[in-house]
């Protein structure tokens, strides 16, 4: 009886430990619906309004360049960061930003719905960060790291699965107003969260932020950059390869005219390694650290996505793009451990190491359309997948070699 009674108190304290976690994973989940059906619509939509694929990845690429004009914006702004502020922050631009995308049909309101685009997504890197940061147990940095990405991978598993199906050459407003009732849905697991009591996230960790002063950020960006400068660099080059295949998914179809569904198949094949194959990442991390995993996951990916090039058949290329994403979706959860490492080895620059980290994510998401156009109109999807993966096989091996197996993050001023 006494024994029963202590394993039921243990399982409410681990529940109620965990709980944040589950309304988050939630709230990502339902969040990454609604942005996968968007970034699903988006090539689609542009191309359909006259735009050629160099312009759209132009487009496209914008978002990232207004986001990392944001990120000097939000450092020099945002005095505190508390997830469950930016979290509100996030879904007021998301209602907003569909709306702007539909009535797009020149340039310039395209630019305005890539700006908004943009601006949420920076606040939503800032406050996951957040949120791990005073959440999260050091020792379980990469397995909870692991677990916000296992829920969004669901989410962007599932979206293109739908939008495959509810879009092929054109859009109309259903998809839209679909990816709205999603987001919705996560807005209730949203409030579910800022319903957990404050002294949970005080007594796993709290941090003061240094006052601010923009010369002394320069500073401080400067130095850590230069000190996480391989981790920043092979960031920028997860987040090519991540928006060139987001990029080209949907409106590779085209070139199967047969199999229209094709680039919600494709995505759908990309992405549900990260559902299934995160657990992975832990393990190997524990054994040969998580730098080294991500970037041998970089490279075994870009090994086995090099024989696309020289296949036709939608059945082979799907297979190989599956094989491929295992292997990538060990190096996410991996390279965001190694972050969150970083800021609660160094809790008062917290806001730098998130800026330079979200920083890069943009540079990477700014090259990968624009290169995903430029290469889709020059030498076409046939030679796209062997040129990237040698690149990528190239860099990541450098990396391999002249990175620190540790870095720390000191700063003397």
């Amino acid at each position: 009886m006494f024994s029963g009674k202590v394993f039921r108190e243990r399982l409410m304290l681990l529940s109620k430990e965990r709980k944040p976690f589950y309304l988050l994973g939630s709230m990502f989940f339902f969040w990454a619906l609604f942005d996968g059906l968007i970034a699903y619509i988006l090539p689609v939509l542009i191309t359909s309004r006259g735009f050629s694929a160099t312009e759209m990845g132009l487009i496209i690429g914008s978002s990232n360049i207004f986001g990392m004009l944001f990120d000097f914006v939000l450092v020099r702004y945002l005095k505190s960061t508390n997830y469950r502020r930016l979290f509100l922050v996030v879904y007021l631009l998301c209602f907003a930003y569909p709306i702007f995308l539909w009535f797009s049909k020149e340039i310039g309101l395209f630019l305005v719905s890539m700006s908004v685009w943009g601006l949420y997504g920076d606040f939503n890197n800032f406050a996951a960060y957040d949120f791990l940061s005073r959440h999260s147990k050091l020792e379980n940095h990469c397995k909870d790291a692991g677990v916000i990405e296992m829920t969004r991978g669901f989410g962007y598993l599932v979206a293109p699965m739908i939008a495959g199906i509810l879009v092929v050459k054109s859009v109309d407003f259903f998809p839209i107003s679909l990816s709205i009732s999603f987001l919705m849905i996560s807005l209730i697991f949203y409030i579910l969260l800022m319903g957990t009591k404050k002294k949970e996230e005080s007594e796993v960790f709290s941090h003061k932020a240094h006052k601010y002063n923009f010369w002394k950020e320069i500073f401080l960006m400067n130095k850590i950059g230069k000190l996480l400068m391989p981790v920043l660099f092979f960031n920028i080059l997860m987040h090519i390869f991540d928006s060139i295949f987001w990029t080209i998914g949907p409106i590779y179809s085209q070139n199967f005219p047969n199999f229209e569904d094709f680039g919600g198949l494709f995505l759908t094949a990309y992405n549900l390694p990260f559902l299934s194959f995160l657990w992975l990442a832990p393990l190997i991390s524990k054994k040969i650290g998580k730098k080294r995993t991500a970037y041998l996951s970089l490279i075994t990916g870009c090994l086995i996505i090099i024989p696309i090039s020289f296949f036709h058949q939608p059945l082979v290329i799907l297979t190989l793009i599956f094989l491929a994403a295992i292997a990538f979706s060990q190096a996410w959860p991996s390279v965001r451990g190694t972050f969150t490492d970083y800021i609660a080895e160094s809790p008062s620059y917290e806001k730098e190491i998130e800026t330079l980290n979200d920083f890069s994510s943009n540079i990477g998401y700014t090259i990968g359309p624009i290169v995903a156009g430029l290469m889709v109109d020059t030498i076409g999807y046939k030679n796209l997948f062997a040129t990237i993966a040698i690149v990528g096989i190239s860099i990541a091996l450098l990396l391999l070699f002249v990175t620190p197996r540790n870095i720390k993050v000191v700063v003397h001023r």
